[in-house]
């Protein structure tokens, strides 16, 4: 038997033999790992009413005593404003809570899956990040998200960190939901048409990642292909909507700028776009287009709310 083989197959029977904590099970990222993994793993999952991430104590306590090969932390402070002005919130659940979790895996000899975000760049660039990219974060939620990467990739050769961006999914509501609701309900609807980034499909990470559960990937960019705006991703989940045949009252998405959200309180990266070359190399496996995921998606969620 060759080397390669042999590795091949110790890694299968790992992979067979997964006992999975998911940490964020309630979100909307975490309830879909749930439901595509509790079949085929043995999973425990622990929301945000079982673990309260801004307690240390309880985190050492309750995953301690858990049994497990590979947690996946899909829990996070997101709201990008709150985080400016709740600072010491985001960086209790976004940097330190991951630090215990990860110190936690590497005592256990666990992998841990740790999901961060596209706003760990400052959005300069005008071609898809990649992960040897410098990641300057230009807001709180930003910053607090790469200092929890750190403490993770720190903490254990083993662990992962996996980037994602614009995650939408059928768990919990996310833009494409309020730009559908918007539309069946009200003629004009506007979206920011001068910011870049990829939507990404809950469902298709969770069929993406176990191909990571025995790499060790370090950082990985993981989203949907492609590029567009808000106004174009919002504009495409109407016609797609119409295309199924949910009425609506809206044709077509209106332009906004940036400059135009004098309510918003962080700053955005303009462009975003994350490149999932190195999740392709690593798996052989390239992700589906935004625009294809939306309509699937679309056709799932709506189609039969007609």
């Amino acid at each position: 038997m060759t080397a390669d083989l042999v590795r091949s197959t110790l890694a299968e029977r790992r992979y067979r033999r997964m006992k999975i904590v998911i940490i964020g099970s309630g979100g909307r990222l975490g309830a879909a790992l749930m439901r595509a993994y509790h079949a085929r793993f043995e999973v425990i999952g622990f929301n945000h009413a079982q673990l309260d991430l801004t307690n240390q104590k309880q985190i050492r306590e309750a995953v301690g005593r858990v049994d497990f090969n590979l947690l996946i932390n899909a829990a996070a402070f997101t709201s990008v404003d709150r985080c400016e002005t709740e600072a010491d919130q985001a960086f209790a659940i976004n940097a330190e809570a991951p630090r215990i979790l990860a110190e936690i895996c590497a005592n256990k000899n666990a992998k841990l899956i740790h999901f961060s975000t596209d706003y760990v760049f400052d959005g300069e660039k005008r071609s898809p990040y990649v992960e040897d990219d410098a990641a300057r974060p230009i807001s709180a939620y930003g910053e607090s998200k790469r200092v929890g990467e750190k403490f993770v990739l720190q903490a254990s050769d083993r662990h992962s960190v996996v980037r994602v961006s614009w995650v939408f999914g059928p768990d919990r509501p996310s833009f494409i939901d309020a730009m559908i609701k918007r539309g069946r309900e009200e003629e004009d609807v506007e979206a920011i048409a001068d910011k870049w980034s990829t939507p990404t499909c809950t469902t298709d990470i969770a069929e993406m990642l176990p191909r990571l559960f025995v790499v060790d990937a370090g950082l990985v960019h993981l989203a949907n292909s492609g590029k567009c705006t808000w106004q174009e991703y919002a504009q495409h989940a109407l016609d797609c909507c119409r295309k199924a045949g949910v009425p609506l009252k809206a044709k077509t998405v209106g332009a906004l700028k940036l400059a135009d959200m004098a309510n918003w309180v962080a700053r955005r990266p303009v462009y975003s776009v994350l490149s999932s070359a190195k999740y392709q190399a690593l798996t052989g496996i390239a992700p589906r287009s935004w625009r294809d995921a939306v309509a699937d998606y679309i056709e799932r969620s709506y189609s039969s709310k007609k």
